[in-house]
């Protein structure tokens, strides 16, 4: 252990799950003086008696974590965060849903908690970093690279970050494969094994719909094909999101929502899939991560979507604030509300959302 690594204090964001377990083990065995943190979000009020838990945070998650900080010998504290997820996380969510948008919760989430009021609460306490089990790196000069693991890698949703946050975060799994942390896990003795991965929306228990009919006024209207024909009503363009192929109900199908008119309240579908596929969109409220706008236009690789492979493609300023991305080839379903990730080779340039 070095001086100048055992005189750094670390925040471990520890969730109770195997990769912000293993974060903090490696830290510590780095020889970071760590304290771990376990984050309580929002989750719905009781209903009969019943209270909706939050994924990200249940009591079985926070005993596990509880129990790993005792395991490797580091101070645990809980964080109390509900107030402040409610409002930048879930009202945002509302909020975009409700204009006919379809928004990744999660970039919000971790620019303004995970990483951004937490780190906040940390260095107000003289602490240097917060560590979290993202699978990224952080490169020379306060970079953004993709994770290790290609089918782990969860750049996409931190392209809101900056240089100075990202001179305070650290990144212990980012350089491993999701089996490598598996095994460090079973090496280091952490009841953290076998716990089941969610990829859903961490504060939506059943169904987006579901959740969202409970918080959002249904608002009717017409579900017109590409030619103008009426073929059935829709009860709020909020339900819909473009690509979408089951939940329409409509004869004669299938049908694919291509569009959606806001203004007019309409909901536009059809049977053609190729029509899905489009080369063009325009970005806003763009991030750079650099914090400096590169000299454009610029071949990239952009992504659309968390899933979705990064595509060749040219961005351009098309306005004070607006950004075109052309693609190569056409891809499907491009979404507005969604965010839209900049890469050049393994680095994260920036994003913006689909407008």
């Amino acid at each position: 252990m070095t001086k100048e690594l055992k005189s750094k204090k670390v925040v471990a964001a520890m969730s109770g799950g195997i990769d912000s377990s293993v974060a903090a083990v490696l830290l510590k065995k780095q020889g970071f003086d760590v304290v771990g943190v376990f984050m309580k979000f929002w989750s719905e009020p009781a209903k009969n008696g019943i209270c909706a838990k939050n994924r990200c945070c249940t009591p079985e998650s926070e005993k596990r974590a509880r129990l790993v900080a005792r395991e490797i010998g580091i101070p645990f504290y809980v964080f109390n965060l509900e107030k402040e997820f409610k409002m930048k996380v879930v009202d945002y969510f509302l909020k975009q849903q409700k204009l006919g948008f379809t928004p990744n919760p999660c970039v919000v989430c971790n620019k303004e908690i995970k990483l951004g009021l937490l780190l906040k609460k940390a260095l107000a306490l003289n602490i240097d970093y917060v560590a979290t089990g993202h699978y990224v790196r952080a490169g020379r000069g306060y970079k953004l690279l993709k994770g290790r693991d290609k089918n782990k890698d969860q750049s996409y949703v931190l392209w809101k970050l900056n240089q100075k946050t990202l001179s305070h975060l650290l990144f212990p799994v980012g350089g491993y494969t999701k089996d490598e942390v598996r095994k460090l896990a079973k090496k280091f003795n952490l009841p953290v094994l076998n716990i089941p991965e969610s990829q859903e929306i961490c504060f939506i228990q059943t169904t987006v719909n579901n959740f969202l009919s409970r918080y959002l006024k249904q608002r009717q209207g017409e579900i017109i094909d590409i030619k103008g024909n009426t073929l059935g009503e829709h009860n709020g363009l909020h339900f819909y999101t473009i690509g979408q192929r089951k939940g329409l109900n409509l004869p004669d199908g299938p049908f694919y929502v291509l569009d959606k008119d806001i203004r007019k309240n309409i909901l536009i579908v059809t049977k053609d899939e190729r029509g899905l596929y489009k080369k063009e969109l325009i970005a806003k409220d763009i991030n750079w991560i650099s914090g400096k706008e590169p000299k454009l236009p610029l071949k990239i690789k952009a992504k659309i979507r968390y899933r979705h492979e990064p595509a060749p493609a040219v961005i351009k300023k098309v306005g004070r604030s607006k950004y075109k991305v052309i693609f190569s080839k056409p891809q499907r379903a491009i979404t507005p509300g969604q965010s839209v990730v900049f890469y050049n080779s393994q680095e994260v340039l920036g994003g913006g959302i689909i407008a």
